[in-house]
């Protein structure tokens, strides 16, 4: 009795990629389920727009620095 060896090659290929492909499947899968519960029971906070920023007194020091900074950097 003769075996092809290639047609045999084809089978383990198409067997070991199939088994790939559905373990991939299942991943995602389990994946997008585990994203929607995590999402369902713990949901992102809301961000509040009452934040207070910084004062722009403080904004103007820093820049005035750097600026300066620059400055005496380029001069030598």
């Amino acid at each position: 009795m003769e075996t092809n060896l290639i047609l045999e090659g084809f089978k383990f290929m198409g067997l070991g990629m199939g088994t790939v492909f559905l373990f991939l499947i299942i991943m995602i899968g389990s994946m997008n389920i585990m994203s929607y519960i995590i999402h369902k029971f713990f949901p992102e906070p809301e961000i509040s727009e009452s934040i207070p920023s910084a004062p722009q007194q403080d904004n103007r020091k820093v820049i005035a620095a750097i600026t300066a900074a620059i400055a005496h950097h380029r001069q030598g």
